[in-house]
């Protein structure tokens, strides 16, 4: 078995969902006392979204590429950063490293293409629905369609994932804004919706909706799982 690399703490909340998902698909597919090899760097949201809010991208690239290089050392056969908002980072994280990061974008992409998703909307913080490093990856890569919420959805949605969702809180109240805004972009033709913030999926679930839910956090999971287990 593999070693999986895990740069969490973005935030701590989501990250437990990520230990929980891996450790589950090891058991359920080897059995018994199983359970996955993990090396985790946990970074202090704190320094983290301080630099997001000031567009210090490069600041934050270099933390995350210490914490890259310190789970390589430590032994990880490959590296997942687990958050969507911080792949604007990845290039630059892959380049400091010798082992592969695997990109949650792809991830997800992979499912949707296996899926014939060719259209998706994109919920996640303001950084990921308006800014080109993830809806590009999508569409050039993968040519899959993505539609984002209109500025006031896109607003309440970052509002949600940092002062809500990142902090613990689940509000009933938040999850029918949020349902509100996914049948907004599947009444728009999504075939589908990412839920592109690993916390989102605390809040909102597959029973919630009748739209096709992509939590990125458990098809990232996944994806660590069969690296791990492949010969």
């Amino acid at each position: 078995m593999k070693t999986i690399g895990l740069i969490g703490g973005m935030s701590w909340e989501s990250t437990v969902s990520y230990y929980q998902a891996i450790n589950q698909g090891i058991k359920r597919t080897l059995g018994g006392l199983h359970s996955a090899k993990v090396c985790l760097y946990s970074v202090d949201f704190d320094e983290i979204e301080k630099l997001q809010r000031q567009n210090r991208w490069d600041d934050s690239a270099i933390l995350l590429v210490k914490a890259a290089q310190a789970v390589e050392a430590g032994g990880a056969d490959f590296v997942l950063i687990c958050t969507n908002t911080m792949h604007k980072v990845a290039d630059e994280v892959q380049a400091a490293i010798s082992i592969p990061l695997v990109h949650i974008a792809d991830a997800t992409a992979q499912q949707l293409v296996t899926d014939g998703i060719t259209r998706v909307g994109l919920l996640g913080t303001k950084f990921t629905m308006q800014e080109d490093f993830y809806k590009n990856r999508l569409t050039e890569r993968f040519d899959i369609d993505v539609l984002v919420p209109t500025h006031a959805g896109q607003e309440m949605i970052h509002d949600v994932i940092y002062n809500e969702l990142c902090l613990g809180t689940i509000n009933n109240q938040s999850r029918q804004h949020f349902i509100s805004v996914i049948n907004d972009l599947y009444q728009q033709g999504a075939e589908a919706v990412i839920l592109g913030c690993t916390e989102i999926a605390l809040l909102v679930e597959p029973q919630h909706t009748d739209v096709p839910l992509y939590d990125t956090t458990q098809i990232h999971a996944a994806k660590a799982v069969a690296l791990a287990l492949k010969s």
